[in-house]
């Protein structure tokens, strides 16, 4: 039996603002689209966090037994600089600007984007498309909408009809705006303008002469709107409805919003059954902004090579971070924060290569069955990844009463209780015991072993002061020992 029969899913879906039991429409398969990012500049730790949370999604997904088709696009064109359909391409901005093709911009940035999830341990998502790679389907849809009397042409440019569409649907409903506040709330078009209303988005635009980017279409030389891009590869993908629809909490308007508008104009449906949403990564308490200087990027981060953070940190410490917030909820970085995750990262994985030498008994004092359950309940609960290492740190607690000998367990609870730490922080969290190399892990065994050496002889001549500071300096930088039948042993705190 598939995992995801005996376990009950819930997603609190922005549709509805409530949690809901996740069934998806085909009983074992479920379809997903997360909006990727726009390929002009290295992809921020905001954005990072997004994908991250929707990486563990997947991940969990999968583990259920779910077969998943993950669709994450590349947006490389179309993308204007506002919501307002104003402004250049950033993408051909960037490439004027550098005056290099837009194709090199995309390039780079793309192979930017690749290398810094893959350090992250991302898994790959089934496809991603590409906006330019869909020019054709994003045609196709935009003659179905103006047929369909939900748009409309004017100097070469395409543009969806609001107030039209408000008249049969409920534009606003998942961000919940009423389309006559939104109205009443709006300055005047300008007199350069074509829209009717200033609320109308963007299908196709006209290409003015300077404008690098362009495609033939029936309505002249131009470019695609931003957001009929996702209904297009969404729809070509996973169909005209599919499970899952994911982004960053300040897509939910306008550009989640447009693309349900269009689909339903288009397929005259609701294209998404649960839509969910990952909040915004602030910096010491601000928000992350370029022009503020309080911003920082993923390799700046790795690399130390920062005036924020005290030291380098490594990927799996900022995904350790990051897990320890709900994918919904704010999360401020902070060199505080990130040495607190480095120091709870290495105590459970060195907790986990503790179990391999447990002895074991013949009764356990840890009901790991119970604690099992208890991480699935926490998944469960809208992917609660706080919680599940809350019962991380549980069995790492009772690892240690294990260790010490207070508790006991049996062998078949131990290889249980090793096979599901492995899944829940391996498979499922993604994180990486490869923070130090084989080399430097090699040396740190050895300078702490030849410590305690010197520890052990300075007790055997009673120098108990020497034997006290070698522990309590130790103890300091993170290293306890531990006095045993055995002789003594260290772990990292």
């Amino acid at each position: 039996m598939q995992l995801y029969k005996e376990q009950t899913l819930k997603i609190h879906n922005t549709l509805s603002n409530s949690k809901e039991i996740f069934q998806p429409i085909n009983d074992g398969h479920v379809g997903m689209y997360v909006c990727g990012p726009t390929v002009y500049s290295n992809v921020h730790l905001g954005n990072c966090r997004t994908f991250m949370s929707f990486d563990m999604i997947f991940r969990y997904l999968k583990h259920l037994g779910y077969k998943v088709r993950f669709v994450r696009n590349i947006t490389d064109a179309g993308h204007l600089e506002n919501d307002a359909d104003e402004g250049e391409d950033k993408i051909a901005k960037k490439a004027r600007l550098e005056q290099i093709e837009p194709m090199e911009v995309v390039q780079r940035y793309t192979v930017d984007f690749h290398n810094t999830l893959q350090k992250f341990n991302f898994l790959h998502p089934s496809i991603e498309p590409t906006a330019t790679g869909h020019i054709i389907e994003q045609i196709e849809i935009i003659k179905d909408i103006l047929e369909k009397g939900y748009a409309y042409e004017i100097n070469g440019s395409v543009y969806f009809d609001v107030v039209k569409f408000n008249e049969t649907n409920d534009y606003g409903k998942l961000s919940g705006r009423k389309l006559e506040d939104m109205i009443a709330n709006t300055r005047a078009l300008t007199a350069q303008s074509d829209k009717k209303n200033p609320q109308d988005f963007a299908l196709w635009k006209k290409a003015e002469q300077q404008h690098i980017m362009r495609w033939p279409s029936p309505w002249g030389d131009g470019f695609p709107g931003w957001h009929l891009e996702c209904t297009a590869m969404s729809t070509k993908y996973l169909g005209e409805s599919f499970d899952i629809h994911g982004g960053g909490m300040d897509l939910k308007f306008p550009h989640h919003e447009c693309e349900i508008a269009q689909a339903e104009a288009s397929n005259g449906k609701s294209p998404v059954k649960y839509w969910m949403h990952a909040n915004m990564l602030t910096l010491n308490g601000k928000k992350m902004a370029k022009s503020t200087g309080n911003n920082i990027l993923p390799n700046e981060m790795f690399s130390g090579e920062n005036k924020i953070l005290s030291k380098p940190f490594a990927p799996s410490i900022v995904r350790f971070f990051m897990m320890q917030a709900h994918y919904a909820s704010i999360l401020d970085l902070s060199n505080d924060a990130l040495l607190a995750s480095e120091k709870g990262f290495h105590k459970l994985m060195d907790s986990f290569a503790t179990l391999d030498n447990l002895e074991t008994g013949t009764i356990s004092g840890f009901e790991v069955s119970e604690w099992k359950q208890k991480c699935y309940n926490a998944m469960n609960d809208d992917f609660n990844t706080p919680i599940l290492i809350a019962q991380l740190f549980d069995a790492v607690k009772h690892i240690n009463l294990i260790k010490e000998g207070t508790i006991s367990i049996t062998d078949k609870d131990k290889t249980q209780l090793q096979q599901y730490m492995n899944t829940f922080v391996f498979d499922i969290l993604g994180l990486e015991n490869n923070n130090s190399s084989d080399a430097d892990s090699d040396k740190l065994s050895g300078t702490v072993d030849l410590l305690i050496q010197l520890r052990n002889e300075a007790r055997s001549n009673k120098d108990f002061a020497t034997s006290d500071k070698i522990r309590d300096q130790l103890a300091v930088l993170g290293i306890q020992l531990k006095d045993g039948k055995e002789g003594t042993t260290f772990s990292l705190s």
